[in-house]
């Protein structure tokens, strides 16, 4: 293990000299573990060419792999360390912005309600195979097609106009043919958004895809509250922009997509206490907040 550890710092800073004061060893120490552990493996991990340390191309595969599993050791170490005196935890992928806007706001209650589990979460846009992951489960915007696992609908999305109140001079309403005097901010991942919402308006799409783009809500968000112009956002990501003023909905017209959010987890972990405890507390929350008037029930 020391020897994969000082390899690992090696391969990542190719010097013995930073890789020793990282490890607060010598540097004759760190080159005696890499020695130690090329000779074992049989093949050269590194090359000098003018003085220049250089991994070799299976110093290079061997060093991202070594990597990959230092860092599992850790997060397995961590994990088993949480469990102390708790009753579980659960690592969970989450989309960035749901899990900032509308997840984490609301896990207090979760924790008041179960104060022995641990949520982690890390984020993740993209489906995955829980079997090359640590994950229990994941919150999952689409459809839900994700082989070999149980998929929970929480609720739909409905998509807004939002801005700054200062950038319609305080008018509380527009007209849709009042959207060529402003910039049209974009999401990255969803080009057709202010296309199909023009088209539901009756509005003229030639301009529409104009404007700034953004690779996620959060960033849609903040420039709206800055004025750079209109954003198009689910109206849950600002339900606390809304309500203090700090933006405004200048249409009463949403866009509402054939896809939502699920709650999604291997079919293996079915009947872990605690992924029960965190399934059955979200579904209450995601039906309290369609009850609400967050979005509409799904049928």
């Amino acid at each position: 293990m020391e020897a994969l550890i000082a390899f690992e710092a090696a391969a990542r800073h190719l010097s013995f000299t930073r890789s020793a004061e990282e490890l607060a060893l010598t540097q004759s120490a760190v080159g005696r573990q890499i020695a130690l552990l090329e000779s074992f493996i049989g093949v050269p991990l590194f090359s000098r060419l003018k003085k220049r340390l250089r991994l070799t191309e299976v110093g290079e595969m061997y060093a991202r792999n070594i990597r990959e599993s230092l860092d599992r050791i850790e997060r397995d170490t961590l994990a088993a360390m949480a469990h102390r005196g708790a009753g579980g935890i659960l690592e969970l992928a989450v989309i960035p912005t749901f899990a900032t806007r509308w997840l984490i706001p609301r896990l207090p209650d979760f924790y008041r309600q179960n104060p022995g589990i641990t949520l982690n979460l890390t984020t993740r846009s993209e489906p995955f195979m829980f079997t090359d992951t640590p994950f229990d489960a994941a919150i999952h915007f689409g459809n839900p097609t994700w082989p070999g696992t149980v998929a929970l609908n929480l609720f739909g999305e409905e998509i807004t106009p939002v801005c700054s109140p200062s950038l319609v001079a305080g008018r509380n309403e527009l007209s849709p043919a009042d959207l060529s005097d402003f910039t049209l901010l974009h999401q990255s991942s969803r080009p057709e958004a202010w296309r199909q919402w023009l088209s539901i308006a009756g509005a003229d799409e030639e301009d529409c895809m104009r404007g700034q783009r953004y690779e996620l809500f959060s960033m849609l968000v903040e420039a709206a509250r800055a004025g750079l112009g209109i954003a198009l956002v689910p109206r849950f990501f600002v339900t606390h922009e809304l309500m203090t003023e700090e933006l405004v909905a200048p249409f009463d017209i949403a866009l509402k997509n054939d896809k939502a959010y699920f709650l999604v987890y291997p079919e293996s972990k079915r009947g872990i206490p605690a992924l029960g405890a965190f399934e059955r507390w979200l579904l209450e929350a995601a039906r309290h907040y369609c009850e609400g008037g967050g979005v509409h029930l799904e049928e």
